[in-house]
């Protein structure tokens, strides 16, 4: 709520003249009764500010950003792609979609959050017809989220598994071995070694997940795996009460300690026989895969996801920064130190299968795994096989639980931090303690919604929304983001903003990369997907057509947002005339602090007028001091609402009418902005609808009683043609609607102008009011 002062009546907006009373009322003739209540509404979508804290210290926010990019998928995908993809020829595409894409995108979304220190979805105020984007990175979020804590649970499962004389996985004596097929490397046996399954391949399958043949064959939840699941829950919850300030306390954790692992993994497995034919086979380049598609396609995926770009995460950490922090520098590095530890868990995955090839007497790619597969049947065995394994084991897999919960706890935080922010706007969650209630509730609910993935079948679903996250949803965000910050918003805005963060202007590969070639590497990533996608499945079983539809539903649910949202803007804001205003960012858009939020606009009005408008930084008179916590606090009440164009002047849009007296000092600055060229401009919009719903209403014989003396002012002046028109119809339609607009109520057409029309009735009511007051 902005409460300022109302200075004189409402003055209807004229069809043919748009100009506002100029001069200025004494304070004098301003009474309290004249103090009305201002709401920023929907429609304007204008988002409340407030105290959203921040990291405790920058080493924080570098460390969470680290353990967020390197997950798991740096440990159990990458390897397995470059082994599949050419060895060490495989580096030369990963670089390259590096440079095209990773680079580019991961530091928009760095300068995008923190230049609004705003959620994924409050920030699309920078454009509200495309907020569905910001609704859609929450969605993948949150996804990503559910799927990832069944995998931390399974982890948790084998820590707390590692807590015994000797490993579960050792031996073939146990009630869920198959006696007949079980094999453990080191004894003698007369099965074919193809035809064997080691015990850490059936204690996974056949105790562990319990798992069943099919989706048609569901199951029940198992019940240890669930209650690993409620404490992975717990666990989330404890980490996050605080958001980002407990989050940056556990990254200490969740970025070092897996670091720490494994260089020590590396160091065991060099050490053992084998090892040197398994970085053989990782980084042997065949270059001649180059030429195969997929190779780039499988380089430029792994580069996006590994980043853990496009789903909300970046820009929500990002948002918590100080404004002045050099993001360039932490996005160069982070993106850096991701690649590299992807490179170098690759040394350490492989090494350890040359060892187990070795003991097996087999070569490395027929031990090669990936996915779940890698970290819960493979390294286990391969663990069971060195000396002291109940250490190795429990080492191994609090790195493989620090490593899930780095990634995990920002998905999280990214939805939590985004329906925060939201709420806000509407005076909700205000409050420490309601923000504990919202966490828990919402974790809560999260939890119900995993247990089928603990069932039976969970692993199918589990599987079938990890296919279906690394497809093409986030792919679609990505070129989103790409196209409204570079074309809509426009990328000479955006890189005036990046340097007014960091005192440095991008670069042109920079400008290049955002505009052209990785909206272009994107697209050409998405049709490839879809024209050469395959159906979903799991090992060798495909999943059923019913299941197939299924990914796809969940797939389009954030393309649909999207869509659903700018069609929703289009339709219920005004249609075609008013789609490039609504386009453009809303008037509380750019930074949130005072001092930073007026330097912005000082240099709006600078690059625009070629001048900076005295005292325009300082105080004056019409200044507004908001003490309920709203985005840009202290700053001049026009500095806030650009709706002035000139000493005083009045409006009324969407039900809100307010009269302004704005600083003579500062008048040069409000004009411009008034203009439309950069905000969206309320004049503008609230011309454009009285004209267009004028004509309306005038086709459709609304007498003239119903309109308010203003408004009379264009009915009058209504187009003759529009009325000779509505005659001829009226001459030539039957009989039966005479009595049509009996009672000065006449049928109006719905959907094409709702704003429209709550506009005008909003502004014949004022008019009303007024005239009440008068007498």
């Amino acid at each position: 709520m902005v409460n300022v002062k109302l200075r004189q009546r409402m003055e209807s907006i004229n069809e043919t003249d748009s100009k506002l009373p100029e001069g200025d009322i004494p304070e004098n003739e301003v009474s309290d009764s004249d103090v009305v209540s201002y709401n920023k509404t929907d429609d304007l979508e204008a988002n409340e500010g407030q105290d959203r804290g921040g990291w405790g210290l920058k080493i924080e926010f570098l460390l969470s950003c680290i353990a967020f990019a390197v997950g798991l998928g740096n440990v159990w995908r990458f390897p397995y792609l470059c082994f599949k993809n050419g060895g060490g020829a495989f580096l030369v595409p990963y670089v390259i979609m590096l440079i095209c894409l990773g680079y580019p995108i991961f530091f928009l979304e760095f300068a995008f959050g923190q230049f609004a220190s705003l959620g994924p979805i409050s920030i699309w105020s920078i454009s509200p017809l495309f907020k569905g984007v910001g609704y859609a990175m929450t969605i993948v979020s949150w996804y990503i989220s559910l799927y990832y804590n069944v995998i931390i649970a399974t982890a948790f499962f084998y820590l707390f598994a590692s807590f015994n004389s000797q490993l579960p996985w050792s031996t073939c004596t146990n009630w869920w071995n198959n006696q007949s097929t079980c094999h453990v490397i080191g004894t003698n046996s007369s099965i074919p070694i193809n035809e064997t399954s080691s015990p850490a391949v059936e204690y996974y399958n056949h105790y562990v997940l319990q798992k069943s043949s099919g989706f048609e064959d569901f199951g029940t939840p198992v019940w240890h795996i669930t209650l690993c699941l409620l404490f992975s829950w717990i666990v989330v919850v404890l980490s996050l009460i605080k958001g980002v300030q407990s989050l940056g306390k556990i990254s200490y954790f969740t970025a070092i300690f897996p670091y720490i692992m494994l260089t020590i993994l590396l160091v065991r497995a060099a050490t053992l026989e084998g090892s040197l034919e398994g970085v053989i086979y990782y980084l042997k380049p065949d270059f001649s895969r180059l030429s195969d598609p997929t190779v780039w396609t499988d380089a430029a995926t792994q580069i996006i996801f590994s980043l853990s770009c496009c789903n909300g995460g970046l820009i929500a950490m990002s948002s918590y920064n100080k404004f002045k922090n050099n993001c360039y520098r932490d996005a160069v590095l982070v993106a850096t130190i991701n690649c590299l530890t992807s490179v170098f868990a690759g040394f350490v995955v492989f090494s350890t299968l040359g060892f187990m090839a070795h003991i097996k007497n087999v070569t490395v790619d027929q031990v090669v795994e990936s996915g779940p597969g890698l970290v819960f049947m493979v390294y286990p065995e391969a663990l069971n096989q060195m000396p002291i394994p109940v250490l190795w084991s429990i080492l191994f897999f609090i790195m493989l639980v620090s490593l899930g919960l780095g990634s995990e706890l920002p998905y999280v935080e990214t939805v939590l931090s985004s329906f925060q922010d939201e709420f806000r706007r509407y005076n909700f969650l205000k409050t420490w303690k309601s923000q504990f209630v919202f966490r828990v509730v919402l974790c809560s609910i999260n939890f119900l919604i995993t247990i089928p993935m603990v069932c039976n079948g969970g692993a199918y679903l589990v599987n079938l929304l990890d296919n279906v996250m690394s497809g093409y949803p986030v792919l679609i965000i990505a070129l989103m983001e790409l196209l409204v910050i570079s074309y809509v918003y426009g990328i000479n805005q955006f890189m005036r903003d990046v340097k007014l963060m960091i005192d440095s202007k991008p670069n042109w590969y920079w400008k290049i990369s955002w505009m052209v070639v990785s909206p272009c590497a994107v697209l050409g990533l998405i049709i490839f997907m879809i024209v050469g996608g395959k159906p979903y499945s799991m090992d060798n079983y495909i999943y059923p057509h019913g299941i197939q539809v299924m990914g796809q539903l969940i797939a389009v649910v954030p393309v649909l947002l999207i869509v659903v949202w700018f069609l929703y803007k289009y339709c219920h804001d005004g249609g075609w005339i008013l789609l490039r205003e609504f386009a453009k960012p809303v008037s509380d858009w750019g930074p949130a602090e005072d001092i930073h939020r007026t330097e912005f606009l000082t240099n709006i009005c600078e690059r625009t007028l070629g001048y900076v408008p005295p005292d325009v930084q300082g105080k004056s008179d019409g200044e507004y001091e908001d003490g309920d916590g709203e985005r840009g606090n202290g700053i001049p009440i026009q500095s806030q609402s650009h709706l002035i164009a000139s000493g005083v002047w009045s409006t009324g849009v969407a039900g809100s009418t307010a009269n302004i007296r704005t600083a003579p000092s500062t008048q040069a600055l409000h004009s411009l902005l008034n203009e439309g060229e950069f905000y969206q401009s309320k004049l503008s919009i609230a011309e454009k609808m009285a004209e267009l719903h004028t004509k309306e209403l005038v086709k459709q014989g609304v007498p003239i009683e119903m309109f308010g003396s203003g408004d009379r002012v264009k009915f009058v002046n209504a187009s003759e043609e529009d009325l000779r028109e509505k005659n001829n119809r009226e001459s030539e339609s039957e009989e039966g609607k005479e009595g049509e607009n009996e009672a000065g109520e006449g049928k109006l057409r719905k959907g094409k102008f709702p704003s429209a029309i709550r506009l005008l009735k909003s502004n014949m009511k004022s008019n009303e009011d007024f005239s009440s007051q008068d007498q």
